[in-house]
Order: C-alpha cells, then structure tokens, then sequence
C-alpha cells in the first residue's frame, strides 16, 4: 500500500486540541522505555489495515515500555482511584496512516487489575492481558515485573531494571520519534481506527539498563530481540487526554 500523504512531522510539543471534551483521562508515571530498532518488513503484517510501519532512515522501532497507570477516568469524570491505577507493561510498533498521521499500535498491555482488562478487550478490542506485576523504586533504581495470567500464554512476562539518569537538555531526533506521538491506530468491529491524544511534552531522562528478562516481545507475535535495546529512557510522567476516534479518512466516529 502506498501512502496518501506525506507522514506529518515529528514534534515535541503536542497539536492543538479538539475543540470537544476528552473522552479519556489518565496520567502515565514512571515509565521505563526500551526499544529496539527492526526491519519494517518483521512489523508490517502485525498492523492494522491502512497503515504501515513507521520509520527513520528505514528502520522501525519495537518499544517495550513499563510504567505505572494512574487514575482512568471517562469524560470529565474524577480518575478512579483503586480500578483507574495499577502497573502496566505493553508491547507497541510505530505506524503512519493514509492521512500521515504518525501513531503507536499496541500488540500487547499488560496490567494488573483484572475488570479493567476485561472492559478494555470486551468494549474496544484492545489486546489487554491480566498480570501479576508490580513497580519498585529505590532511590533512583526501578524495577518493573510482570508474569501473565490470563489469557496467555499463561507465564510470560518481563523483569526491568533501570537506573535513573540526568534529564536530556534536547532529545535526539529519534528520541523524539519514540516517544511524541499523538495517536493510536487500532481495529474495531473490523474497522480500523485512529485515537488522538495529547499530554505535555516529556520529560525525558537518560537511563542505565541493570537487567532486562523479557519473553513478552516474542509472545506478540514478533522476533525476538537480537542484543541490548538501543534506546533506553525514563519519564517522571505525563497527563494524558485520548479525544474521540476517528477513521482513517479522519472522520470522527459517532
């Protein structure tokens, strides 16, 4: 398939917002990013329909990301304190639409509270997977664990170990293009779909990798990963607000 337009750009600070009240709201905290750059070749099947992988100087990226979810909420309502907060751990690739809009597909979300993941693969067919997991901080050092539950395959998982760095003046263009991005493409009732969101721009910090166990990028149905990740960073955090879903000629849904 060949693109429509242009891919948009690579930008640090989020487009402007809709002019209607967000669907979603949640904060992301503490968020460990590790990636590893493949052959667009290995992504492009896992994609949803009218989008193809994303890419710099012809590599794309597959992330592996740990952090902490905090406070879900719908509409204007308040964050949920107890269902709306709990350690996550997704597997995600990078992918431009027929409209260029640039955005992440998730092939895996890992989380720890079992109703919110069985509404997010019930109502909106996202590939949310309930796990025994836990985020531990120790002065600069955190760990991130996961063992999956249900539905499987039952046992795989993760184990991070990171150590905070300085904070990054400028990130790197690629930097930039593993992390700002305004968007989510996704398939629903057979239809593909693209979700915007916008948050604040990142604070991004250097990071030590101690230790990386993980089975989770295979079990998503990808190579594993050859070597140390070749980028990795932490985030204090960002809120986050997801507007209404639109379909890849850009018209919002009703």
């Amino acid at each position: 398939m060949s693109l429509i337009q242009e891919p948009e750009p690579i930008t640090a600070d989020p487009p402007p917002g809709p002019a209607t009240g967000p669907l979603l709201t949640q904060s992301w905290l503490d968020l460990a990013f590790l990636h590893w750059a493949y052959p667009p070749e290995d992504v492009a099947p896992l994609l949803p329909e009218g989008t193809v992988p994303d890419t710099l100087d012809g590599l794309t990226y597959v992330g592996l990301v740990a952090f902490r979810m905090h406070r879900v909420g719908w509409f204007r309502l308040p964050g949920i304190p107890y269902l709306g907060t709990f350690p996550e751990t997704n597997v995600r690739l990078y992918s431009v639409d027929e409209r260029g809009r640039r955005g992440v597909v998730f092939r895996s979300l890992d989380a720890s509270r079992l109703i919110p993941v069985a509404v997010a693969r019930s109502a909106f067919r996202l590939p949310y997977l309930w796990s025994k997991m836990s985020v531990r901080q120790e002065g600069d050092l955190l760990t991130y664990t996961s063992r999956r539950r249900w539905p499987g395959p039952r046992g795989a998982g993760s184990r991070i170990v990171v150590r905070r760095g300085p904070r990054l003046a400028e990130p790197t263009a690629l930097e930039h293009f593993l992390t700002a991005r305004w968007g989510m493409h996704n398939t629903f009732l057979g239809r593909s779909l693209y979700l915007p969101n916008t948050h604040p721009r990142w604070p991004l910090h250097r990071a030590e990798l101690l230790s990386c166990e993980e089975d989770l990028v295979a079990a998503a149905g990808l190579p594993s990963p050859v070597g140390p990740p070749v980028s990795v960073l932490y985030s204090p955090g960002v809120p986050v607000r997801f507007g209404r879903p639109a379909r890849p000629g850009g018209i919002p849904t009703p």
